[in-house]
């Protein structure tokens, strides 16, 4: 910006000396004097003029002798032949300017300008906000540097906290949780962190808790038939009659036993997506049917009645598994006839709500109580532990079914009814697809 403005200044005042001298007929020293007298031009460290040959005629240097001598400036030589020129240099806080300008008249070149400034103060201007400059680029990347150290220290902090936190629940603690403040991502990943440490430690305490039913619940029946067991060989004198009760004790514990083992082997493939469900389009009327033939003996044994309000044929078809739809329905209609009161009722209602099958298994049993609607679905939980033993109940009959309506993107809920006895209600969205006839 400085050496544009000086290239107009020199241009504009070497215009105005040229253009006067322009008048002359010829350039002799004395009327150059007479013109520079005359013209109000603004002081530069020194002016030259010259004539076509290069002999100083004016020079506004303090040597004397310059007049009478020629000039050998190479901004000089341009201009005599008819050109202008501007040079400009800035270094140790100096501006150096030179500009030269031909004086022509008629077309013949009668001289030249030449133009030479040496401006310091300029210069000082421009070396000081250098050097400010220079100051300020130290001070903020000194800055820089500090505010870098000091987030790379404090980012390196809460990583490492994390790295140690990470260890920490390794080991096993999984109730260790971090606290990490801030919006940012080491923050939001903390929080994933405590989000994962819950669900570890929610894991964990059902694992535990699986672990220690499903051992109390094993060791009930073995515990049994090694009492009974016992009795028989320590008893020298049994009778037969008594031997043979005991016996169908055994295999009675036996029995149990390995339904506890069955479903706990169930639901471990099913929590291992080892069992594979081979979905496919099934009308529901047809599983309800085909598993209350085969619950009838069962109800007739606790004289129970089972009732059903069922759907057309091929009204309430599902993508499920038939096993699991069985399954469900099977264990839901079994505890309504278990679980029920000598004379008492349970009703199998199959609809179709909008684009989804609805089956409601109803009981007039004894009911679940309001506090325990919410965990009957856990694994080996009972209401009533005395009587689900009595009746050969494990606690994992629902937690089955509830594993099962999930897998086939179903939902269940249960209620107590007003007039007593409880009601699940399981919900399928309805296939488009049909199963195609088999020959």
């Amino acid at each position: 910006m400085v050496i544009d403005t000086k290239k107009g200044a020199m241009q504009s005042q070497g215009l105005v000396i040229s253009s006067s001298l322009s008048a002359l007929d010829s350039l002799t020293g004395e009327a150059v004097a007479q013109v520079m007298e005359l013209l109000d031009v603004t002081p530069m460290t020194r002016m030259i003029i010259t004539d076509p040959g290069g002999l100083i005629l004016y020079d506004t240097s303090e040597d004397n002798d310059a007049a009478g001598r020629y000039a050998l400036l190479p901004e000089l030589r341009v201009a005599l032949e008819g050109r202008s020129v501007f040079r400009c240099g800035y270094a140790g806080g100096e501006f150096v300017s030179r500009y030269a300008a031909p004086v022509v008249s008629g077309g013949a070149v009668l001289g030249a300008v030449y133009l030479y400034e040496h401006d310091t103060e300029q210069g000082d201007i421009i070396h000081g906000l250098q050097r400010n400059l220079r100051t300020m680029s130290f001070a903020f990347g000194g800055v820089g540097l500090v505010v870098v150290f000091v987030i790379a220290t404090t980012l390196t902090m809460r990583i490492k906290k994390l790295a140690a936190a990470v260890g920490v629940v390794s080991s096993g603690d999984y109730a260790y949780r971090l606290n990490v403040r801030g919006n940012d991502e080491i923050a939001e990943l903390s929080d994933e962190f405590n989000d994962l440490t819950g669900r570890l430690e929610s894991t964990e305490e059902a694992r535990r808790r699986f672990v220690s039913d499903a051992s109390h619940e094993l060791r009930t029946p073995l515990a049994a038939i090694r009492l009974l067991s016992d009795s028989i060989t320590q008893s020298d004198n049994m009778d037969g009659g008594t031997m043979r009760e005991f016996a169908t004790d055994i295999g009675s514990e036996a029995e149990r036993l390995q339904r506890i083992t069955e479903k706990l082997m169930n639901l471990t493939k099913l929590d291992a997506g080892v069992t594979k469900r081979q979905r496919e389009p099934a009308d529901m009327k047809q599983v309800v049917r085909r598993t209350l033939h085969l619950l009838e003996p069962l109800a007739a044994e606790q004289d129970v009645t089972i009732e059903t309000e069922l759907a057309e044929d091929g009204e309430c078809v599902v993508l499920a598994s038939a096993d699991d739809l069985y399954q469900i329905i099977f264990n839901l209609t079994e505890n309504g006839i278990k679980y029920n009161v000598p004379g008492g009722t349970v009703t199998l209602s199959l609809r179709r709500e909008g684009k989804n099958a609805v089956l409601t298994v109803s009981d007039t049993g004894i009911g679940i109580p309001e506090a325990d609607l919410g965990s009957i679905f856990d694994r080996f939980y009972r209401v009533d532990k005395a009587r689900s033993r009595a009746s050969g109940g494990s606690g994992l009959g629902l937690a089955i079914v509830h594993d099962a309506v999930l897998a086939n993107d179903g939902t269940i809920q249960v209620a107590r009814r007003e007039e007593g006895g409880t009601s699940f209600t399981v919900t399928f969205p309805i296939t488009k697809r049909r199963r195609e006839k088999q020959p």
